[in-house]
């Protein structure tokens, strides 16, 4: 999973490093020629996208390293992690519903997709089935009760 979010965000940051090395100097450029840059919205804009880019591919840089960084030997093989596919029972709705654990930039919470430092995510992190995990919501507690785990090396033998 890591490597299909590092390949999205190296592809924001290629497309975002020509902007910033090629359209950006050509606006830049055109803006100067229309002369009063006090006054001159196309220079302002330009900069201010320009400055916005770097922000961005810094932001984009640095988590692309920390991604790097994951080791999947490291999660655990019987309690929930990253990559975990979980069946809890939530007390509050009295329902099952399945989540999987994954990276802030995959997470979509209509498709049970969580992250892993999601309120949910925190909560269930380091549990086993059977455990009970707390999450405090803008609604209030949860309750939320593990019936099933599939770890992320449950989930690579099954693929």
């Amino acid at each position: 999973m890591p490597e299909q979010v590092m390949k999205r965000l190296a592809e924001e940051i290629k497309l975002l490093e020509h902007e910033l090395t090629t359209e950006l100097p050509a606006e830049i450029k055109k803006a100067v020629a229309l002369g009063d840059l006090s006054e001159n919205a196309e220079y302002h804009m330009a900069k201010q996208r320009q400055v916005f880019v770097n922000a961005r591919l810094g932001q984009l840089k640095k988590r692309m390293g920390e991604l790097a960084m994951v080791n999947l030997v490291n999660i655990p093989s019987d309690k929930v992690g990253f990559g975990s596919r979980v069946t809890v029972f939530d007390s509050s709705k009295d329902e099952e519903i399945k989540y999987q654990l994954v990276t802030s930039e995959e997470s979509d919470v209509s498709k049970g997709l969580i992250s892993t430092t999601s309120p949910i995510g925190r909560a269930l992190l380091g549990k086993q089935v059977g455990d009970s995990a707390t999450v405090i919501t803008p609604n209030g507690k949860r309750e939320l009760e593990i019936l099933k785990l599939l770890t992320i090396h449950d989930v690579a033998d099954e693929e």
